[in-house]
């Protein structure tokens, strides 16, 4: 540029340095500043790395952008100089040189929060990884082998446990029973990284949790705390356990066979990872753990879900009547089990049937050889024979037990497929009708058969009429007469119903 502005100038007998600015694309001040430069002093600004560039204007406005969108591009940068600056006037190569400036010298992406962490409290958190190392020489034959690292946030004691096979979440479970079976306790919370054996999606921070593992963790009582996506310093004490595994403990062995290496893993946690002084604490991590986090694990039980897990288990959803389907037959379960996963066994003959959380048997039925069967047990219902019972007893201590008996025959002959929900009825007319009308009731119980809302239409007729109970003094006649009565209103009912 600098040659072209002096070609074009020509000592003062070529163009001025106006024309020269328009040719060229920039300003008349700058054909000034450089025409009145001469080319040692040219030189040495442009030799000197901390001369002033075209940019640095826009210095601070570029570092605003870097900050706020760190992935611009140059080209994206220049395109929003040139609405920023509309005098600017510079290149693809230039802005990106002059990034790349700037990012050696400027922070511009927001660097992680750190904050100091205090040491964590005994028997709060085990940090859990999975991984694998490959290439390893298994009875002479290049092998990958999986294993998921446990490690005590507090004490840094730790547990491996292996799998033959990528792990699943069964034996993911299974792993979790062996190392709380060697802490001798359980953490209150479990930490991991957001691996589909424990989340399966997670937007906002709102975790949609491995339904089988979520069972196992609530039935064995710790938390499950997983990290953000691709985020493993939050968790850096087992991200560190699975290197230390891979480099100290599997690197650069061979074993004859599994049961080898299962022995060498073993002598390796007991007599060297929690035996050695950690960098960290400066202790050795299975006194430290036996010292002062041993006593404040929680208490830790097998679930029976997991003893079933190794068995051939398989689960089954009941429907809303309580069935679920077996080979061809249905079964019932419990009513509190309707329309619930549970998990079923065949065994011996006998269908068995599992609460999946706990691994509790919750039936059992003989398995029927035909197809098409239900087998019910009457245990996994309501007994309505209980229901019908209160119903009639309540009725019989209101009106008495003749009368009480004799209304509710009425009302079982009428609807023996709904007797409880007439009884229901009934008793629910007679606490809307008190002082209850009983020789009405005494009228009608005399019949056949009734229903409740019968005896409801009945009571309220004689509500708004009463003076037809009134016909005389004597009662024989009275009570004739409120027969006759009922027998005119009740085929007239029939013959409106009829209609």
């Amino acid at each position: 540029m600098i040659h072209k502005i002096k070609a074009l100038y020509d000592n003062g007998n070529g163009s001025s340095m106006r024309a020269i600015g328009t040719k060229l694309g920039i300003s008349r001040n700058t054909v000034r500043k450089y025409l009145r430069t001469d080319e040692v002093t040219i030189a040495e600004q442009q030799n000197n790395p901390e001369r002033v560039k075209r940019l640095d204007e826009c210095r601070d406005f570029i570092i605003h952008l870097l900050q706020t969108y760190p992935k611009l591009s140059a080209v994206k940068v220049l395109r929003k100089l040139r609405q920023q600056y509309p005098a600017l006037t510079a290149s693809d190569r230039t802005v990106r040189r002059y990034l790349q400036a700037l990012k050696q010298t400027v922070t511009i992406k927001q660097q992680r929060y750190y904050e100091p962490v205090l040491d964590m409290v005994p028997g709060v958190q085990c940090q859990v990884d999975p991984g694998e190392l490959r290439n390893v020489l298994i009875n002479g034959i290049a092998s990958t082998i999986h294993f998921v690292v446990f490690v005590l946030s507090f004490s840094r004691l730790m547990y491996v446990a292996l799998a033959r096979e990528p792990i699943d979440t069964k034996r993911f479970v299974q792993m979790h029973d062996e190392a709380f079976q060697y802490f001798g306790g359980c953490p209150q919370e479990c930490v991991y990284d957001q691996t589909k054996l424990v989340v399966l999606h997670e937007q906002y921070r709102e975790l949609d949790i491995n339904p089988q593992f979520l069972q196992y963790a609530t039935t064995a009582g710790f938390k499950i705390k997983a990290c953000e996506g691709y985020d493993p310093e939050s968790k850096g004490k087992v991200e560190a356990g699975v290197k230390y595994v891979k480099g100290n403990c599997l690197y650069g062995e061979t074993f004859e066979n599994q049961q080898s290496l299962d022995q060498h893993l073993q002598e390796w946690l007991n007599t060297v990872a929690n035996h050695r002084l950690h960098a960290t604490t400066g202790k050795q991590p299975q006194a430290f753990y036996d010292d002062q986090e041993r006593d404040v694990m929680q208490g830790y039980l097998t679930p029976a879900s997991v003893h079933l897990a190794g068995q051939q288990q398989l689960t089954r959803k009941a429907d809303k009547t309580g069935l679920i389907s077996w080979q061809a037959n249905k079964y019932s379960v419990p009513m509190a089990y309707q329309r619930v996963q549970i998990g079923v066994q065949a065994d011996a003959g006998e269908l068995l049937i599992f609460d999946v959380m706990t691994g509790d048997e919750i039936a059992r039925h003989i398995l029927s050889t035909g197809k098409g069967m239900i087998i019910k047990n009457k245990h996994h219902y309501r007994d309505l024979s209980q229901t019908i019972a209160k119903h009639e007893s309540d009725i019989w201590a209101q009106l008495g037990n003749d009368l009480g008996q004799r209304l509710c025959r009425c009302l079982q002959t009428a609807f023996p497929d709904h007797y409880k929900d007439q009884l229901a009825g009934l008793k629910a007319i007679l606490r809307q009708h008190q002082p209850v009308n009983l020789d009405v009731l005494e009228v009608l119980s005399q019949r056949h058969s009734v229903s409740a809302s019968q005896i409801r239409e009945f009571l309220e007729a004689y509500e708004d009429n009463p003076e037809r109970l009134l016909a005389g003094d004597d009662t024989a006649s009275a009570s004739s007469a409120l027969t006759h009565e009922l027998t005119v209103y009740g085929s007239l009912a029939m013959a409106g119903a009829s209609l």
